[in-house]
This record gives structure tokens, C-alpha cells and sequence, in this order.
């Protein structure tokens, strides 16, 4: 009985796919009422105000029943030069205000935090890789040093018996931002080079703060590095950087060492490695410092559970945070039987020149975090596309792909796609998906983000997805803000950054003369901008949207059952903007139809 069912399932997807047996609905209004439960809200101080900081994070947190309370867009935000500043009179998040928030949100009965240090201690990711002092201006006058407002902040937090607190740091990468409080491409080409030099190791008792802020200036060999940027040119740019390691770092450390102390059991750590190198660079004792300083306790048996983490990725930092604490309200993190398939042959080295790790390593030390082990009998399935090692053999990787999404369609095996393959298969590999394979049907895709971030990415968002499915706590709020993440993942990733944002570059950079990483450098018209943005996406989306429309997806996945599905209802796009008045990454509403049954 259970093979008929599913063999009329997938011929059930075929009809729906060739455009038969499905009627559309029209999509909704957005944003939609809130359908979160009461008391289920986190409180929430983004990394800055990058969708993927912000609305992504929205989306997935509602998808598991949690709502986000979040400061105002303009305490976090983040201005490149000769953009308008915000109200603090700065380029970076007011993190005097910031703090106030949080403190708000405890007295109110908030029970659920993720705060990103990076924010509360620097004013964003940018800010962090520049930072020049301790001061933190307070709201009502004068100043607070760091580390007074960080042992305030964790004070007031660990005061709270039933408080769950997730706190996100990184290791800084090995260069600060172009076009930030007057970075240059030359600057950061220099420090990028002298961030990658390799360093004299440090282990034992060397392995100290003071050891690691002499150790960049030295190389393995005992090779002078002081010397040779003076050599040159690139000395005094250089001592700003390390200066910049060196608080940032010390900040980190005063975090770990406070957590080590009783009262805090209810905080968590993660920490991100931002852009990187294979290299043996500046970040390797910084990173070796940290590991050591990650708590664990002994969990079932006496066997030591990790409670904090180092892991590969800046930019998805919240999504396994929030996915994380799903995951262990609900008593989900004990181990999922996952088959794990990679297709392409190069999982054993770097996705990119950013990786210090090879694919497999990261996708490993992931699987960890969430509670995955690999198993050929297996009920979630993680298809990750790497670059490939035989390019002649492209077009066979791709139909390895289609045909492996194919049997698992049939089977009705969820699964997640994660392509790491940096873009090698062009837009081939995303025409073959939307002709040949059902968007709408797998839990979570990834692909549009640096490569050591799509595997946090996808798997956040797909092992949530499973976890709510296999609890029962899916409501149709969470399948609506789950279809949002897929489809913001999918359309973004096939339409804008595969064939939109080309045509955008091009047209910025050769009919008007301006700088697409910057549209105050000169000045854009960014209603032209926009307007071009929305004819390209209404193009390019129209085959994914549709593809999406005709497809179904799991609404219901017990541990003692059959499988349940739903169809998917219309898909339309609206309000795009640029976050950062910049061509990388862009902001779009998503409205949804009515799901069928």
C-alpha cells in the first residue's frame, strides 16, 4: 500500500510540474498577521541590516513559531562613505541605544536573546574589523568603556532564571571593508596580503594574548614582518589592522572568561571565522586561542556535550543560533540518521579562496552542531554540488543531480541542497532545476552566500524545517515563512545573482561611470536602479516561480506515519530595494497564495 501511495505521489508531482491538475492562487497582501504563539519571542541585536541579518532571520524564526523583536533599523545599521549617516552622527550601529534595548527587553519579561557582539561592542561586522578605542557613548551622555557594558549586559541577562541566551562573535577576517570610514582597494589588497602571511605557531602555555598580538608580526621561521611591510609601504596600515585584532580579540576573550564562571549554564557562544585563507595566517592562533576557551558539560553517560562553538561562517551566524534553540527546546539535538551525497569530486579541498577548510570539514564540524551522523538508512537526505573535478564531465554532474533530486522526490525523502560549487556550472546548472526538478519540494537550498556560509545556511534552514515537522509544531503560519525562505534562497540565488545583478554590474559600471559597490560614489540614480532591478527580476523569475507554483511540499513528516503534502499557492515579488545602496545583495517582499491541499 505505502509503494502505491507513493508512486501515485511522484506521478501526482510529474502532472503538477508539466502545469496540470493545479490551479494558482492569488497571492496575499504582506506582510501577513503575526502567527507566532505568545511568549515565544526572542529578542534579537542583528549582525547589521543585510537581509541575510535581517529579514532571512524573520523568516526562519517564524517558521519554527518564534517571533523577533528587533531594535530600530537605524541602532544597527551599517553606511558605506559618502552614504547618510545615521542618527548617532556615525557609519556604524548606536551601540549605547543597543544596550539600552536589550535591557528594556529583560525588564519587559523577555526570556530568549540572540545579540551579536559584533553589534553591542562595535556597531556591526564593518565596524568591527576598524575598530579605534573601548568608548561606547551612552543614550542619556558620556561613555561607558566595552567592558563595562559587556559585564552590565551579561549581568542583567544571568540574573534571569529561565533566560536563554545565544551570544554571536567572529574572528575577524584578514582585511577591513573597502569603502568604509575611508578603506581603500590598495589598503586592503596590502593587508589582505599581510593577513595571509604565515605566523609562528603558538600551543601550551604561548598560546596567550600576549604571545598572539607579537605573534603577527612574525613569521614561522622567525621571519621579521615588521620589516618587510615597512619594505613596503604597508607598515603603519598594517599596525592599525592588528591594532584592531588585538582589542577585538581581547573582547572575545573577556566573553569567554566570563562564562566560564558560574550563572551563566543558560548562555551560549558560537563564534564565526570570517573570510579566511588555507593559508597558515594571521587568523590561526586567534582561532586556536578561542577553541580552547569553548565550554562543554557532561551530557547522557558522562559524555561531554560541546555548549559553545567555532565554526566556519559570519554571515549565518543567527540562523543556527535561532535554529539551535528550536532544536534544543524541543529535546530535537540527540542525533538524525542523515545521508550525506556529494556530486562534482573536489569536497576534499576549499569551495573558495576564503575557506581555510576543506568543504567536507566545514559540512562535518556542521553536522556536529545540529545533531546529524551520516547513515546509508537514512530519513534526511544533504546533496551538496561541489566545484567539478572533471570539467569535461559538467553536464554529467548536473543530470547526477537531477536524478538523485528525482529518486528522492519519488521516495519522498527530504532533502537539502546545498550548492558549494562558486559558481562554476554558470547558470546551467540553475535552468536544468527549474526545467527538470521540483523547487517547492526540497526543505532548504543554499547557494547565493560565500561557500563557507551556504552549508550553515542551508542546514539551518533545513533542519529546522524537519525538526517542526517531525514534532507536529508546524502551524500554517510556519509553512508560510518556511516557503519564504526557500523561495527567497532560490530566486535570488538562480535570478539575481545568476543573471540580474551581471546585467546590473555592467550597466552601473559602463553606461553610467559609477561604482556598484557604492551608489553615492558618484551618486546614482537609484530609481533608475531600481526600476531596471524589477524588470530583469520580473523576467528571470517568471520559469522559477512558476516552478514553484506547480510544486508541492511536506506539510507533515511523523516519526510513525505516511508523509503528508501540500501544494504550493502563487508567488508574487514586490519592494525591492538595496540595503546598502550597493549591487551585492538585494531586498524583495514575498506574498504567497493560499496553500492547496
Amino acid at each position: 500500500m505505502k509503494r502505491v501511495k507513493r508512486l501515485f505521489a511522484a506521478a501526482l508531482a510529474l502532472l503538477l510540474l508539466a502545469g496540470c491538475g493545479h490551479q494558482r492562487t492569488e497571492p496575499l497582501p504582506y506582510p501577513e498577521p503575526a502567527g507566532s504563539e505568545p511568549g515565544k519571542t526572542v529578542a534579537y541585536v542583528p549582525l547589521d541590516d543585510r537581509p541575510d541579518n535581517v529579514e532571512r532571520v524573520v523568516y526562519l524564526a517564524e517558521s519554527m513559531g518564534y517571533a523577533l523583536a528587533m531594535p530600530d533599523r537605524d541602532l544597527y545599521r551599517t553606511a558605506l562613505d559618502g552614504q547618510p549617516l545615521n542618527a548617532n552622527g556615525t557609519q556604524r550601529g548606536d551601540m549605547g541605544r543597543l544596550f539600552q534595548w536589550v535591557l528594556d527587553q529583560e525588564a519587559a519579561g523577555c526570556d530568549r536573546y540572540i545579540l551579536s557582539l559584533d553589534q553591542l561592542l562595535f556597531g556591526g561586522l564593518v565596524a568591527s574589523r576598524s575598530a579605534d578605542g573601548y568608548d561606547i557613548q551612552l543614550p542619556e551622555g558620556g561613555t561607558i568603556q566595552a567592558f563595562d557594558l559587556l559585564e552590565e549586559l551579561l549581568t542583567a541577562l544571568s540574573a534571569g532564571p529561565d533566560n536563554r541566551v545565544w551570544l554571536l562573535d567572529s574572528v575577524m577576517r584578514l582585511a577591513p571593508t573597502v569603502g568604509y570610514e575611508g578603506g581603500t582597494l590598495e589598503e586592503y589588497n596590502a593587508i589582505r596580503a599581510f593577513g595571509a602571511l604565515p605566523r609562528r605557531t603558538l600551543a601550551g602555555q604561548d598560546l596567550n594574548l600576549e604571545s598572539i598580538d607579537e605573534s603577527y608580526w612574525w613569521g614561522p621561521n622567525g621571519e621579521d614582518l615588521r620589516a618587510q611591510t615597512r619594505a613596503e609601504g604597508a607598515y603603519e596600515t598594517a599596525l592599525r589592522h592588528t591594532r584592531s585584532r588585538e582589542r577585538k580579540l581581547l573582547l572575545s576573550y573577556v566573553v569567554q572568561d566570563t562564562l566560564a564562571k558560574p550563572g551563566y549554564e543558560n548562555f551560549r557562544l558560537l563564534i564565526g571565522i570570517d573570510d579566511s585563507s588555507l593559508e597558515d595566517c594571521i587568523q590561526k592562533n586567534e582561532i586556536a586561542f578561542l577553541r580552547q576557551g569553548l565550554r562543554a558539560e557532561k551530557g547522557e553517560e558522562g559524555k561531554k556535550q560541546q555548549i559553545d562553538w567555532l565554526l566556519s561562517g559570519v554571515d549565518d551566524l543567527a540562523f543556527k543560533a535561532v535554529a539551535r534553540m528550536y532544536l534544543d527546546e524541543t529535546g530535537w539535538v540527540a542525533g538524525y540518521s542523515t545521508k550525506l551525497q556529494y556530486i562534482g569530486g573536489t569536497e576534499d579541498r576549499p569551495a573558495c579562496e576564503y575557506d581555510f577548510q576543506p568543504l567536507s570539514d566545514i559540512v562535518f564540524e556542521h553536522f556536529q552542531f545540529f545533531g546529524l551522523w551520516e547513515a546509508r538508512a537514512a530519513g534526511l537526505c544533504v546533496l551538496v554540488l561541489t566545484q567539478p573535478e572533471d570539467e569535461s564531465l559538467k553536464q554529467a554532474y548536473i543530470n547526477l543531480l537531477l536524478q538523485t533530486l528525482e529518486d528522492n522526490r519519488k521516495h519522498q525523502m527530504p532533502t537539502i541542497l546545498i550548492d558549494a560549487s562558486n559558481g562554476t556550472y554558470g547558470t546551467e546548472v540553475y535552468e536544468a532545476l527549474t526545467k527538470k526538478a521540483e523547487l517547492g519540494y526540497l526543505l532548504a537550498y543554499s547557494g547565493m552566500l560565500d561557500m563557507a556560509i551556504v552549508t550553515g545556511t542551508a542546514l539551518s534552514h533545513g533542519v529546522a524545517r524537519l525538526a517542526v515537522l517531525k514534532n507536529g509544531d508546524g502551524t500554517g503560519a510556519c509553512d508560510r515563512a518556511w516557503a519564504r525562505t526557500l523561495a527567497d534562497s532560490v530566486l535570488k540565488d538562480f535570478c539575481y545573482k545568476g543573471v540580474v545583478r551581471n546585467d546590473l554590474l555592467a550597466y552601473i559600471r559602463n553606461e553610467l561611470g559609477g561604482d556598484p559597490n557604492n551608489f553615492y560614489s558618484p551618486e546614482l540614480d537609484r530609481e533608475d536602479l531600481l526600476r531596471r532591478l524589477a524588470e530583469g527580476m520580473e523576467k528571470e523569475t517568471a520559469p522559477v516561480i512558476r516552478n514553484l507554483e506547480r510544486s508541492s511540499f511536506l506539510s507533515s513528516l511523523p516519526f510513525d506515519g505516511e508523509p503528508e503534502e501540500r501544494r504550493w499557492g502563487g508567488v508574487a515579488l514586490e519592494n525591492y530595494r538595496f540595503p546598502w545602496d550597493r549591487a551585492f545583495e538585494i531586498g524583495m517582499d514575498i506574498r504567497l497564495g493560499e496553500f492547496g491541499d
